[in-house]
């Protein structure tokens, strides 16, 4: 199933011959490419002694065997005298700080090094010695097999091959600047090229916003570079001046650069140079509708995402260049992929794409960044899940999970590689959630009697005409109740007895819940039954989101420079809590599966903050704020008895505890996703002064 951005389709004929163009001509045959220092014998020589294993696909290359025990991968330990750059330690942390990571190499599908392989430029200060030898001796290398290299930089001047200076074997390669050539199909990563001030997780936010209209913008085309005056990439970048043209062309180059450029300058050096100087780089990334992306020394380039961050659509012209994540992501919906050879035509291209298109293709731009480029941290996971996706062929993403929001990340396709089982794809497919919910209700305290809260709330649940079971959660020390000591119900009741006893439990998949919706509760919550009705209609009219009715709220506390927690009641919210709550039982895969183990035994530990961590997130997935509905009383948690695990809400250390995992919450995923709204829905003819026979909702109004 694919998903068709919406635009002028009379421009995408030309758009899309430009890019075939590109891939269907080799990167042999691009004049910047022609090394001008080895003969093509010296070249067949390296490329045939770095790639002896060029038919390698997972099929012939992996050991699927290793992988049994799950997607697990392991990162050797560092040996002495490894030096490890600040970047490479920022992927190194990535995995380890993932659910992906083992310590156990018998349990690993994958292996990591810990040898730094990033940067392979014998002239760079960064480039480590003995590789070879290094890696050679790890006792389950086996010729790279199942191992994982990542490479930034390959190959030095003059010719900038892809030589790495050691054999990868068997080993798939995670690499920038990939060369279709040298490129194997679904088994090589192209990963983009990244600054080492690329931040470790979290990330910069896109530039695009939602009032950012008229979507043109100032100038049409821009660029702003080196020009390299001799050796390969030059011959691109100093042709650029015939298409720039001073006014909404802005194509900018310097010869200021390197030890001895004055040796080679030429004629146009001087006024190139003084042209140069007068913009800003980011004045004109930011206020162009387009901005050209052409290939530097090697294929890959770091204007590449910057262009992407700014929401300004690259015109990728670097022939040959696989290009990053191109196993999932359909780049013709994000970039212009031109071809070097017909340069002089890329100014008519982007002149004939219509309004349309260009507010598509950089909204695009800004899906594509947030969810796979902003931080190390997801380059390095989106890697991974595409091996994982290869691994577990059988339930892995398809191309709408990856190219459309909330993308392939937050879409685990172990839960359902069917896109309309995810409620974020509702609206695109035309879809709606199920019409009857079920009702999760957390317990930890004894039933005592009949008139225990727990029957109130099971008593008026069952009473919803959308209910169509109620299931309760036994997380209490005490034994279960027989069954004749629970109220008789419309609707099925089963109770699920915990094995672990422990607060995220609660949002474990149980197999029973086969509705879309979960009414998720606290035993002591008070809730009508018309209240449950009312927050189930508004709920199926946002079903990617938390729809419900305690609200609270986070702020930022300067004078502690951290993130603070409130119960206040004011008008505006950023939490609503699962004690009393619906949102989409997808979330209690992605919960259970998702979130690192470390978080959940925190939670376990405190016995706290379960309810935060759900917000946060369906925040980070939906980037918008819960909703809160109305209700007829201030919703309140009942003091349970000292001695029971509920006699944690009178416990002087809960709030404290939350303002702890607030922060605990915001590192885990490098920002805070939390979103403040002052939204609170009403039933219709609330308050309104009508007869009150046609008030649907009339006991909501008792306040």
């Amino acid at each position: 199933m694919r998903l068709q951005s919406r635009g002028l389709m009379s421009n995408q004929t030309d758009i899309e011959m430009l890019g075939k163009k590109s891939h269907q001509k080799s990167c042999q045959d691009s004049p910047q490419l022609q090394h001008q220092h080895t003969s093509p014998r010296e070249r067949r020589a390296i490329r045939d002694n770095i790639y002896k294993n060029k038919r390698c696909r997972m099929e012939t290359c992996f050991d699927f065997a290793r992988c049994q025990s799950g997607f697990r991968v392991y990162i050797y330990p560092p040996q002495r005298g490894d030096e490890i750059s600040e970047t490479y330690q920022k992927i190194l942390s990535s995995i380890e700080e993932s659910r992906f990571h083992t310590t156990d190499p018998s349990r690993a599908c994958l292996f990591i090094l810990a040898v730094d392989t990033l940067d392979r430029d014998q002239l760079s200060a960064q480039f480590v010695q003995n590789v070879r030898l290094r890696i050679q001796s790890l006792p389950t290398w086996n010729d790279g097999r199942n191992h994982l290299i990542f490479n930034l930089y390959s190959g030095t001047w003059p010719d900038y091959t892809e030589d790495l200076g050691f054999e990868v074997g068997q080993a798939m390669l995670a690499k920038a600047s990939a060369d279709v050539v040298n490129f194997r199909p679904h088994f090589d990563i192209s990963i983009p090229l990244f600054s080492k001030d690329h931040p470790p997780k979290g990330g910069g936010i896109g530039y695009l916003t939602l009032n950012d209209a008229p979507p043109s913008r100032k100038y049409l085309l821009v660029f702003k570079g080196k020009r390299y005056l001799t050796g390969i990439g030059s011959e691109t970048r100093n042709a650029l001046y015939h298409i720039h043209n001073g006014e909404d062309i802005i194509l900018l180059t310097t010869c200021k650069h390197g030890k001895d450029w004055e040796k080679h300058k030429d004629s146009r050096c001087g006024r190139d140079n003084e042209e140069y100087s007068k913009f800003d780089y980011q004045e004109l990334l930011h206020n162009s509708s387009f901005c050209l992306v052409p290939r530097g020394r090697r294929l890959g380039s770091f204007r590449f995402l910057e262009a992407l961050q700014a929401a300004c659509i690259p015109v990728i012209l670097s022939n040959g260049w696989e290009l990053p994540f191109s196993e999932v992501i359909d780049w013709r919906k994000a970039a212009i992929i031109g071809d070097e050879r017909l340069l002089l035509q890329v100014s008519s291209i982007t002149r004939s794409v219509g309004h349309d298109r260009i507010l598509a293709l950089r909204q695009q731009t800004q899906f594509l960044w947030d969810a796979y480029f902003s931080s190390v941290a997801k380059i390095v996971l989106t890697t991974l899940e595409i091996i994982q996706d290869r691994v577990d062929s059988h339930v892995s993403r398809n191309r709408l999970l990856w190219n459309s929001l909330p993308g392939g990340l937050y879409a685990l396709p172990q839960y359902s590689t069917d896109p309309a089982q995810f409620p974020f794809y509702y609206a695109i497919l035309g879809k709606s959630p199920s019409q009857q919910f079920t009702a999760v209700i957390h317990t930890v305290t004894p039933l005592q009697s009949q008139i225990s809260p727990v029957v109130k709330l099971i008593i008026a649940v069952a009473k919803s005409k959308f209910c169509a079971q109620i299931v309760v959660l036994w997380n209490c020390d005490k034994p279960l109740p027989p069954r004749n000591k629970w109220p008789s119900t419309s609707v099925p009741l089963t109770v699920i007895e915990g094995q672990t006893k422990t607060m995220s439990s609660r949002f474990f998949p149980h197999d029973v819940i086969l509705t879309d919706a979960v009414l998720s509760l606290d035993e002591d919550s008070v809730l009508s039954t018309n209240e449950v009705d009312f927050a189930f209609i508004v709920w199926q009219n946002f079903p990617e989101r938390i729809v419900g009715y305690p609200a609270r709220s986070h702020y930022w506390d300067s004078s502690r420079s951290r993130w603070g927690y409130t119960s206040k009641w004011t008008n505006d919210y950023s939490m609503v809590l699962t004690g009393a709550a619906f949102y989409h039982r997808y979330y209690h895969y992605l919960f259970t599966h998702y979130v690192p183990a470390n978080l959940l035994t925190t939670v376990d530990r405190i016995s706290n903050c379960e309810d935060i961590l759900m917000n946060f997130l369906v925040s980070a997935v939906t980037k918008q704020p819960p909703i809160k509905v109305t209700q007829k009383k201030q919703y309140k948690e009942t003091m349970m008895s000292q001695g029971s695990k509920a006699s944690r809400w009178a416990d002087p250390d809960h709030f404290a505890q939350r303002q702890t995992c607030m922060n605990a919450f915001s590192h885990w995923l490098g920002f805070m996703p939390l979103v403040h709204s002052q939204m609170r829905l009403d039933p219709v003819l609330f308050r309104d002064q009508v007869s009150i026979l046609r008030k649907k909702y009339r006991d909501i109004e008792k306040l």
